[in-house]
């Protein structure tokens, strides 16, 4: 890129989750770029995987509003919460961080066995009486492992032990789970068409599952993992049992302590990935082609992000257009990747930081690398 060159150059970042948020992201790319760069054209497009952020990402490209209502969090507690309603087409986009958010705990009140989707699906319930019939559910970030039952029970399941008596909200109690009753439930939701913006591949079960995968960053000793998974286990096998469907194995049902798995099982629910909706609903995928340069990240950037993460999204759309990509993350062993020869990765925490350091000067450190990494490329007139 040549200084004085007018460049159109896209920042599309997600958030460097524990740090910065993704338009704070963009902001600083911005200003690096501009300081390197001052006759460039920059687009700041903050962006998000699906989950958390989806609907700051709605309200900015797509036609439509966010709608505000009475809800609840992962613990029952009322809150205030918003969902995005898509004008003109009777369908809402649900961000389940937005109620059952790990975010809106303390640390010191997270409980992986009590906590549930319930208020999740009270504003699933608002924007069914609001006429929608098609409901999209970005399930990132959330402080449950309820498998979603919690939704459902808002929605008018239940969920019955031996003695056909109603189980307590939240994972930990599935293991006695012997029974499920839908005959209750919102004709509203069996009618409507349910959607999962889903960007993880792994299962409900196992080692790779949803209670040994993410429990215990909600709070789960290793006992309590082991409970989460006896009690996927008793779902899966009640659910395989009085319906026939199996979703032990199920790519993606370990999603958000288990929602995928859930909704899949008991709303015919589809699980896409969540970047792919997003670009469809914004016409991502139209815009990208127009740009020379696109700087992209995250904070932490790993195997797990090539399984369909932002950043490894957006430079694979830019590769067909042959645009070089920059993904900036704030932790990466890697370097470049196979298969997309016109991107870069850079690392921006210094070598040896603790990771709590590396999080306290987030902000310092993706300018520092970025500024180097920008300078390099315009020396080289790349």
């Amino acid at each position: 890129m040549e200084e004085n060159i007018e460049v159109k150059i896209l920042i599309i970042p997600d958030s460097f989750k524990g740090s910065l948020s993704a338009k704070e992201v963009a902001q600083l790319m911005e200003q690096c770029v501009k300081a390197i760069f001052p006759e460039s054209e920059c687009v700041s497009m903050p962006f998000s995987d699906g989950g958390e952020g989806a609907l700051t990402v709605l309200q900015t490209h797509s036609t439509g509003q966010l709608i505000k209502c009475s809800a609840y969090d992962a613990l029952q507690q009322p809150i205030e919460a918003s969902y995005f309603f898509f004008q003109n087409k009777n369908e809402a986009w649900i961000e389940l961080s937005q109620t059952a958010g790990l975010t809106l705990l303390n640390k010191t009140d997270l409980d992986p066995l009590n906590a549930s989707t319930w208020g999740t699906g009270k504003m699933i319930e608002h924007a069914l009486d609001k006429g929608n019939k098609k409901i999209y559910l970005g399930i990132g970030g959330s402080a449950t492992q309820d498998l979603g039952t919690g939704i459902i029970t808002a929605l008018g399941g239940r969920f019955l032990d031996e003695n056909d008596k109603e189980l307590p909200l939240g994972g930990g109690a599935l293991y006695r789970l012997k029974k499920i009753d839908l005959s209750n439930l919102n004709a509203r939701a069996l009618q409507a068409q349910w959607v999962i913006a889903c960007d993880v591949q792994n299962p409900l079960l196992g080692k790779e599952g949803t209670a040994h995968t993410y429990a215990k960053q909600k709070g789960a000793s290793p006992s309590d993992i082991d409970r989460l998974e006896q009690g996927g286990n008793c779902f899966a096998e009640v659910v395989k049992n009085q319906f026939g469907i199996e979703i032990r194995n199920l790519t993606g049902g370990g999603a958000a302590g288990g929602v995928s798995a859930g909704l899949f099982a008991l709303l015919n629910a589809s699980l896409t990935n969540g970047f792919e909706l997003l670009a469809q609903q914004t016409g991502l995928k139209d815009k990208i082609s127009k740009f020379d340069f696109i700087l992209t990240g995250e904070g932490s950037f790993d195997e797990q992000s090539l399984y369909g993460k932002l950043p490894i999204q957006v430079a694979r759309l830019a590769e067909k257009s042959n645009i070089p990509t920059l993904i900036v993350a704030g932790f990466s062993k890697m370097k470049s990747l196979k298969n997309l020869p016109h991107c870069t990765i850079i690392n921006t925490s210094p070598p040896g930081a603790a990771v709590e350091k590396a999080i306290e000067n987030a902000e310092k450190n993706l300018c520092s690398a970025l500024t180097k990494e920008l300078e390099f490329i315009k020396s080289h007139n790349l």
